[in-house]
């Protein structure tokens, strides 16, 4: 049986929507869940959940949390045994294959980049996020992770997205797109044009440039670009359909409903690490670790070296 480690203490409404879908998700899958919290909070949360089979859950203490205003790295050195760090390291010691947190962004990825290490030829992790097309969903890369980037490092996430979007996507041959601000090869800034030049070079896939106003059009099942870039686009998109729902007064948040896929994963640590939103509800963690579990089953982190491998991507 696969074990998930659950940072039971990440997210806005922690630990009671996390024990919650991460007990739904051992209920309704064939894995296991380690519980990462203060032991006596994770026994009260269980102590709401009777039905409980106890052979696929495990709790494993950690004392101190990271919160939203704090900075990830001064947490994260003035306090060694915090949920996040301390999930991370269950993977490390192979007490589990996964791990999933809600909780900051910016202490997951420090943490599981210091625990973990990355993948051979993978200078910078970076976030993945699945998002709706007119013909199905794409997937997004990099969303947060790496603000600063080189054109090498937007190959890397390509190579990367395309191992996710066959597991997760079902779609054997991914078509890559770079986002950019114009169609043709010469445009957009020297990142983007560099960029454009080695994903030719590289990927037989990839089809060119995507314009902002393509994203959700399916002309690409993959879209790299920097992580400031990324995530600003995902932020506009959560909020231009947040207004229209409150103007409409209509159910259109399905556009950008983070719960159905559950997380984003974080692609080029040497680990399975799935980044939920903060608002995160059980729905979205039980499908977050759902998700980790498939990865594992799947020799996630086995396929994108084998990719990275064969498509040797220039550190440069």
């Amino acid at each position: 049986m696969i074990w998930i480690a659950v940072d039971a203490m990440g997210g806005d409404d922690a630990p009671r929507q996390v024990v919650d879908g991460a007990l739904t998700a051992a209920r309704e899958a064939d894995l296991g869940v380690v519980l990462v919290g203060p032991i006596a909070r994770l026994e009260a949360e269980l102590g709401c959940h009777p039905i409980v089979d106890r052979r696929r859950v495990r709790l494993v203490d950690a004392p101190d949390t990271v919160a939203m205003d704090e900075s990830p790295s001064v947490a994260l050195r003035s306090k060694p045994r915090t949920s996040i760090r301390v999930a991370a390291e269950t993977v490390a010691r192979g007490e589990a294959a996964a791990l999933f947190s809600a909780g900051h962004t910016g202490a997951t990825v420090m943490a599981a980049h210091a625990v973990f290490g990355m993948l051979t030829g993978v200078d910078r992790p970076a976030l993945a996020a699945t998002i709706p097309t007119t013909n199905g969903a794409a997937v997004l890369l990099d969303v947060g992770a790496s603000v600063e980037c080189r054109p090498a490092h937007l190959l890397q996430f390509a190579v990367m997205g395309r191992v996710y979007v066959r597991v997760a996507l079902d779609i054997e041959t991914p078509r890559v797109g770079l986002l950019s601000i114009g169609e043709e090869a010469t445009k957009g800034n020297e990142l983007t044009r560099e960029a454009h030049r080695l994903l030719t070079a590289s990927l037989p896939s990839f089809i060119g440039n995507v314009e902002a106003r393509d994203v959700y059009r399916g002309q690409a099942d993959v879209i790299v670009c920097d992580g400031f870039t990324g995530n600003i686009a995902l932020k506009i998109s959560e909020g231009l359909v947040e207004v229209i729902e409150g103007l409409l007064h209509k159910e259109l948040s399905v556009l950008t409903d983070y719960s159905g896929s559950g997380g984003a994963p974080l692609l080029g640590v040497n680990g399975i690490v799935i980044v939920g939103h903060g608002r995160s509800g059980a729905r979205a963690v039980r499908n977050a670790v759902v998700m980790a579990q498939r990865f594992a089953s799947q020799r996630f982190l086995q396929r994108i070296q084998g990719d990275l491998a064969a498509c040797a991507a220039p550190h440069s």
